[in-house]
């Protein structure tokens, strides 16, 4: 008898709605174009496929390309993939749009080799 209340006192525990954690309310869904990250407030999570083109003056930005358009992306060197990778790499980024003054870019967390 003990057993059977001790599960149904635990199986919330185990709820795939208990395991959730961070906010999950509106605005908490990833953008996943160029054209909705240039729209997205600032520390929106963002989750992209598309190609990095080119290396730009600055260390550690490039541009990214998508079907949607380009945006500067900030890579820094300890995110970057272990393989090589150019222009014609299918790539996934996944981080935060960084809003400034007068542009947005991308924070970018992981790079992620897809083809």
């Amino acid at each position: 008898m003990k057993t059977r209340y001790l599960v149904l006192l635990l199986a919330p525990l185990f709820s795939t709605a208990a395991l959730a954690t961070g906010y999950t309310g509106p605005g908490a869904q990833a953008v996943t174009t160029v054209a909705a990250a240039k729209d997205a407030s600032d520390d929106t999570p963002v989750v992209l496929q598309g190609y990095v083109t080119k290396k730009l003056d600055n260390d550690d930005k490039y541009e990214f390309k998508d079907s949607s358009g380009t945006i500067t992306v900030e890579i820094d060197d300890e995110n970057l993939p272990a393989v090589a990778f150019n222009e014609k790499t299918l790539v996934k980024l996944t981080g935060e749009v960084e809003k400034g003054l007068m542009k947005r870019e991308i924070d970018v967390d992981l790079v992620e080799i897809l083809k």
